[in-house]
């Protein structure tokens, strides 16, 4: 039996009105605009409205655009982003014939009525009852891939545990240890579990090989906040979540407004997860941000969004305080002395918090001994303390755009274990003997002290390699001549050189941006990379070779699968679309294969677009006590121990190796791995956090450049719509295909490509285009652009006419295309090692 649920009712309207096989029933505007009257402050998508109108032709899908298009330059309906839309606040359409208010409620629509009793709605059309309702599930579709899974009766199968992954507003998978594949779970079977969630999932079967199931129980919610914008009406609110993957809005009474206003990004706690999926989950506004768009408001919403916290508690800001600036002589008697060796440290021009320092003194027998020192932090951050709690918790810090979410408080992380020049600092050093050529003799680990005696930005340590002038101009081009030689041993042993470009913005006082840049990586910045490489490779090598025999000594390490065979596959597939052949017979040689790929590509249009595809071809590097090895920087073994300001991991690392250089036994692996667990989680937040506010920057900086030219680079095709990425700035909007002048194009996505209808036109990956910028929307954090048409007046005269004479119909589109397409273009970040 199928289930009723909100989708019957339209459903079965739909059907009765359809028209006979072979007659075309006009879909009128009243119709359309019926729909988002009867659904005040609902984002209803192209797909939606088609499904609930019965749209069966190509006909009355241009009716319906034409419809769209109309409301749209009427001002009753706003356009968000691709194809959704929602009702203009205040909006009234005077050729509706049938007032919301003579609607009766269906009737499997309960009203949602809060503490305070039900109460109406007040709009243009009259009164009608509170009936909020979850967005709709895409599933839900006619030609979605599993139209009928919803309405299966359950069958008791076999239950299982896991862990919730949501892959789109439609569906989620659950990623168990008890079943070999994950489990795909449709968004109204999930019993309102989000990101995180531990589940229990009964299992019924399978769907084009994949198996299938439904949440039985919901045994963990890990995180009960929501962050979105505040629609209210009637004194009635509601939560759109920022995040897309949400599948549902937030319900908030009037009483648990909190005087948040409409249009400000809140915070909603949910207080109560209701049981009947058709309604929404009931929450209280905690933290209102100022008006949705501003900067603070968005920036502070993507914080909450991603769970990242806004202050330390007051205990670590009190503990932090505690802490003595003096060292202690008896500290500095039992530590190896460098403060008389020339020692400096080179880092971004506005960094603060300065965590690893370079010497370098030559030896009697005329090799270099190179010190790499690193903030010594667990000497103050100790077990058991407030520090060390408050760290582990956030186990990074966190680089948006305009600010930084530290790991450790100010006075550690900018003061006492910062780098600074002419103090006397506490470290934790790696010491290496190397000749000229790169060759290394001998290491030595151990506590330190040092004394820098120069603060050196990039810009300035590139001076002094390209002047060869300056001070230390000497001691700078030898560290730079010996990295290099390290650096092309890493590549004879096969390291793989892909790296996804960084998006840098110059702001005003204010936050907003002025301009966008991609940052070169010039060799200082190769320079310092390769000794804190060399430190991170020689720690994670020397306590695994402590013990001979396992199990080895426990340790963190940072690893990195070779790539799955099967996206290798895809990828070499989609190289050969530019002409780019990968040879993927000999496993050994392909490292040789990506880098000489790379070389390829290099300057040429479509180098971002492969490199960023290369780089989401690799397996994910993280943090484990296995030691798996780093197959992109080619390493046997490989730790993080060279940034223990900003990350937990590498205090992690500096605690066990202390404990075995002073003779400690091997440390229990069970609590490590956790905490392993943990900190590569938390990365993936940072990582996910950083993206958004550089996207949100990029749509704000193009805001200011609406109606301008630029040459892009095709980056991603979707069944509605390409993408399109600025080659001057990176910056990512959408073409919609319905757009496109002189032509119904159509996505060919097994060859990565669109294809118009009657031109035979193909626009595909890479394919360099002229576009002007149409929108950008900070609120959904989009940008518009359209196709600059440089065919012939003639051309565009014949084809203009060509439109009015069928009655001034635009193109046909597809409705959204499935997440993992849209997703399949990626996003912009630097590469974590």
């Amino acid at each position: 039996m199928k289930r009723k649920d909100e989708s019957s009712a339209p459903r079965a309207a739909a059907k009765a009105t359809r028209a006979p096989k072979g007659e075309r029933t006009p879909v009128t505007k009243t119709q359309v605009f019926r729909i988002f009257a009867d659904n005040p402050g609902k984002v209803l998508s192209y797909r939606q409205l088609s499904r609930r109108l019965g749209v069966t032709t190509k006909e009355q899908r241009e009716d319906v655009f034409a419809h769209l298009k109309a409301l749209r330059n009427s001002n009753q309906l706003t356009h968000l982003q691709n194809d959704d839309y929602r009702l203009t606040d205040g909006a009234t359409f005077l050729n509706a014939t049938e007032p919301a208010s003579s609607r009766k409620t269906r009737k499997n629509e309960t009203p949602l009525v809060s503490r305070g009793g039900a109460r109406p709605i007040e709009t243009e059309f009259g009164q009608g009852p509170v009936v909020h309702r979850r967005r709709e599930a895409g599933f839900d579709f006619p030609d979605a891939d599993q139209p009928e899974v919803r309405h299966r009766r359950d069958t008791g199968g076999d239950t299982i545990i896991g862990v919730v992954s949501l892959a789109t507003d439609k569906y989620a998978f659950v990623v168990s240890e008890e079943n070999e594949t994950d489990v795909r779970i449709f968004t109204d079977r999930l019993k309102f579990a989000m990101q995180g969630d531990t589940v229990r999932v009964r299992l019924r079967g399978s769907r084009d090989g994949r198996p299938v199931g439904d949440v039985v129980e919901v045994l963990k919610r890990q995180r009960t906040e929501v962050v979105g914008r505040l629609y209210v009406q009637g004194g009635i609110g509601f939560v759109k979540p920022d995040n897309r993957k949400l599948y549902f809005d937030v319900f908030v009474p009037e009483a648990e407004l909190h005087d948040a206003k409409h249009g400000e990004k809140v915070l909603v706690r949910i207080t109560e997860f209701p049981n009947d999926y058709a309604r929404s989950p009931v929450g209280e506004v905690v933290r209102s941000f100022g008006p949705a768009g501003e900067n603070e408001a968005e920036i502070n919403a993507i914080m909450a969004e991603f769970g990242l916290p806004f202050e330390f508690p007051a205990a670590v800001e009190e503990e932090s305080q505690g802490i003595p600036d003096v060292i202690d002589a008896a500290e500095i008697s039992r530590r190896r002395d460098f403060r008389s060796v020339t020692t400096f440290t080179i880092d971004p021009a506005d960094a603060k918090d300065f965590d690893d320092a370079l010497s370098i003194q030559q030896l009697e027998n005329g090799h270099w001994e190179i010190g790499v020192h690193i903030a010594d932090v667990t000497h103050y951050v100790r077990p058991g303390t407030e520090l060390e709690r408050e760290a582990k918790y956030r186990a990074t810090s966190v680089y948006l755009v305009d600010r930084v979410i530290p790991m450790l408080p100010e006075r550690l992380s900018n003061g006492l274990c910062s780098l600074r020049p002419n103090e006397d600092k506490l470290t934790f050093s790696a010491v290496f003997e190397l000749d000229e050529k790169g060759k290394l003799y001998d290491s030595w680990f151990g506590k330190t002290i040092i004394h820098s005696d120069r603060r050196f930005s990039y810009e300035e340590a590139q001076e002094r390699i390209e002047t060869k002038e300056g001070d230390y101009a000497a001691e700078v081009n030898l560290l730079n001549d010996i990295a290099k030689k390290l650096c092309a041993a890493r590549f004879k042993k096969g390291a793989i050189s892909f790296e996804t470009q960084e998006v840098k913005f110059r702001l005003d006082a204010e936050g907003k941006p002025l301009g966008v840049y991609v940052k070169e990586r010039k060799d200082a910045h190769k320079m310092i990379e390769e000794f804190m490489l060399l430190a991170n490779r020689k720690v994670a090598e020397f306590v695994f070779k402590l013990k001979s025999r396992k199990p080895r000594f426990t340790m963190v390490y940072r690893t990195h699968d070779a790539p799955d065979p099967d996206r290798l596959e895809n990828f070499a597939l989609f190289a050969k679309k530019f002409g780019h052949t990968l040879d993927l017979s000999n496993p050994k040689k392909l490292s040789n294969e990506l880098n000489d790929l790379s070389e390829e590509v290099m300057g040429r249009p479509e180098q971002n677009v492969i490199q960023t595809l290369a780089v989401r071809t690799m397996s994910k590097a993280k943090y484990t006590t296995e030691p798996l090895g780093h197959f992109g920087l080619a390493f046997d073994h490989y730790s993080h121990f060279t940034s223990p300001i900003r990350r937990y991991p590498d205090m992690m690392a500096h605690r066990l190796l202390e404990h075995y250089l002073e003779g400690g036994k091997n440390v229990e692996v069970e609590p490590i791995e956790e905490d392993c667990k943990h900190s590569s989680e938390r990365e993936k937040v940072a990582a996910n956090a950083e993206r958004a506010s550089i996207k949100y920057k990029q749509v704000e900086f193009m805001s200011n450049v609406i109606g301008e030219t630029f040459k892009g680079v095709v980056s991603g095709l979707t069944e509605w719509g390409m993408f399109v990425e600025i080659e001057e700035n990176k910056c990512e909007g959408m073409v919609r295909l319905s757009e496109i002048p002189g032509d119904f194009y159509e996505l060919d996505k097994d060859n990565y490509r669109i294809v118009g209808q009657r031109t035979k036109r193909i626009i595909q990956f890479g394919d360099e285009m002229q576009i002007i910028v149409k929108a950008a929307n900070l609120l959904d954090r989009t940008i518009d652009f359209e196709l600059v048409d440089n065919r012939p007046d003639s051309v565009k005269r014949r084809e203009q006419e060509e439109r009015e004479s069928r009655g001034g119909r635009g193109g046909r589109s597809g409705g959204k295309g499935s997440r993992p397409e849209r997703e399949s273009r990626g996003g912009k970040g630097s590469r974590r090692r």
